[in-house]
């Protein structure tokens, strides 16, 4: 055997000293003996254990106490894995939605609260009063800007959609890209109120019309999807139709305006002149009315108003009817008038 005693020599693990010129064990050397059954035992299992132990604890600070000093390390280690795991914060625009093993089970609304230590539980927060924004039609996606409307034109157009998170746990799974979402659904219904729109009305008088279709239908849909998203607003940041008929489109809106322009100056003026017209009907309804009352006297004051103005541009003579005798008569108003010209005249020299 290649572990035999050959010629005194004791095998790979030493020489061979015993008188019996037996083989020796690889556990350690022995003195011969016969039938082999000197050698020395393998040593216990156990023992190799508590002497790890002991060395271990001699290595540690405090010598055999070690052991107790380790043990409080990691009690402190797992109580601030436990306070920092458990306890979490929600702040007023946020909502905790709690997940156990990745499956919701929770909400949390603002203040402190506690949950699992992870990875049992975890906790995301979105901040669901914020208003977020989203802007179609910038200069580096010139394509989602152009729209043709229900007349066969086309539309260049660019808007500002405004939402906000209305159902945290539906916004955080039900979609799996809510605002790449928001933005296409955004797209769709815009093409789909403008396709029913003639050209003059959208990028005139019913742009706040087609702003509102887009919001409702926006919400109709995503409400479908679950998504738990509100949409608070669809605003126009420009509706004009493409630069090659631009210019064209401005002189038809100018001549359009112009239009606008008569059409009220004409109306401003019908209206006058039927409130003076009016104002007329209604002094000489006044008049018939008194007239009924005392018609003589009326007649009389009316016919000395009438004479009134007939005479007092002329020069009069009275005649006493009686005595067919001219009166004499004192023309004040000639000697003030004349009096005034000599007065001017002489200014003038």
């Amino acid at each position: 055997m290649p572990w035999q005693n050959n010629g005194g020599s004791g095998g790979p693990w030493g020489s061979g000293g015993g008188s019996g010129g037996g083989p020796r064990n690889p556990w350690g050397g022995g003195s011969g003996g016969g039938g082999g059954g000197g050698g020395q035992q393998p040593p216990n299992l156990d023992d190799l254990i508590r002497r790890g132990q002991e060395r271990l604890r001699a290595t540690l600070p405090g010598g055999t106490g070690g052991g107790n000093v380790l043990g409080l390390a990691v009690g402190a280690l797992v109580l601030l894995w436990l306070a920092t795991s458990s306890i979490y914060r929600v702040n007023a625009d946020e909502v905790g939605v709690v997940q156990r093993f990745g499956a919701y089970v929770r909400q949390s609304y603002p203040g402190l609260h506690f949950k699992l230590p992870a990875p049992f539980e975890t906790v995301t927060k979105p901040k669901v009063t914020q208003e977020n924004t989203i802007e179609i039609g910038a200069a580096d996606r010139a394509t989602e800007t152009l729209v043709l409307t229900s007349d066969q034109n086309i539309v260049d157009i660019s808007y500002t959609v405004r939402w906000k998170i209305s159902d945290a746990p539906n916004f955080l799974f039900r979609v799996a890209n809510p605002e790449l979402t928001i933005r296409e659904v955004a797209e769709s219904a815009m093409r789909e109120a403008i396709s029913s729109t003639p050209l003059n009305a959208a990028i005139g008088e019913q742009r706040g019309q087609v702003a509102q279709r887009v919001q409702n239908r926006m919400q109709e849909v995503l409400d479908s999807y679950d998504a738990g998203v509100e949409v608070t607003g669809v605003f126009f940041r420009q509706v004009d139709p493409p630069a090659a008929a631009e210019q064209a489109f401005k002189d038809v809106s100018a001549a359009q305006q112009d239009a606008q322009s008569f059409l009220n100056q004409a109306n401003a003026y019908r209206q006058q002149l039927v409130a003076k017209a009016q104002g007329e009907a209604a002094r000489f309804n006044a008049v018939y009315e008194q007239y009924k009352l005392a018609p003589a006297v009326t007649r009389k004051r009316i016919y000395l108003e009438t004479m009134e103005d007939v005479l007092s541009d002329v020069d009069k003579v009275i005649l006493d009817s009686s005595s067919n005798n001219v009166v004499p008569y004192l023309p004040l108003n000639e000697l003030n008038k004349r009096r005034a010209a000599s007065a001017a005249t002489t200014a003038q020299d």
